[in-house]
């Protein structure tokens, strides 16, 4: 959608966005650097707090009120919303129903719903969440019946996840999947 109903709000998402992804050492036009760790949380924390306002006044900021770009923004806020797990489970009901009603993309259910299941000590259904040790060990978070993984991600427009292993591998720097299962790092 070119014309969002509000495109002050869609306006402010894609700023929030833009400092979101700057504390996380994500450049526009230059490599990606460290992810400052402090800033990360003041600017989680303060996306929170104002994306809770948005929501009490509009409900989930789907494609018709903001365009598909700040949707994707304020799908990717709440994914930040670590710190505060009931305002996140209230999101994703929030965008349970936006989805059903064509106004965000399932992909997102899928990704807030594996973030909700692992902060409450769950199995993700999807595989989008991966933990580090930082002593060599990577991976991805315990999956509910493993078998069906591919089949769950197909129904929400995500590709197989062994495409998507080697996609979070490469990016964070571990070396792809051993064929036993275990990362060879």
């Amino acid at each position: 959608m070119t014309n969002p109903l509000n495109a002050e709000l869609a306006a402010e998402l894609m700023r929030r966005l833009a400092v979101d992804q700057h504390a996380r050492g994500v450049r526009e036009g230059e490599d990606d650097v460290e992810s400052d760790w402090e800033a990360m949380g003041e600017v989680d924390a303060d996306n929170t707090a104002w994306l809770k306002t948005v929501v009490a006044e509009h409900g989930w900021p789907g494609h018709t009120l903001v365009g598909e770009d700040a949707a994707d923004a304020a799908w990717l806020l709440i994914q930040h919303a670590d710190r505060d797990l009931p305002f996140q489970l209230h999101g994703l009901q929030l965008l349970t129903a936006a989805v059903e009603a064509g106004e965000a993309l399932p992909r997102h259910f899928a990704y807030l719903t594996d973030r909700c299941q692992v902060a409450q000590q769950q199995e993700q259904t999807y595989g989008t969440q991966y933990f580090d040790d930082n002593k060599g060990r990577f991976g991805p978070r315990p999956v509910v019946d493993p078998a069906r993984l591919d089949e769950r991600r197909a129904a929400v427009g995500l590709g197989p996840h062994a495409e998507y292993d080697a996609e979070i591998r490469a990016r964070y720097g571990y070396p792809p999947t051993a064929s036993d299962g275990q990362s060879t790092r």
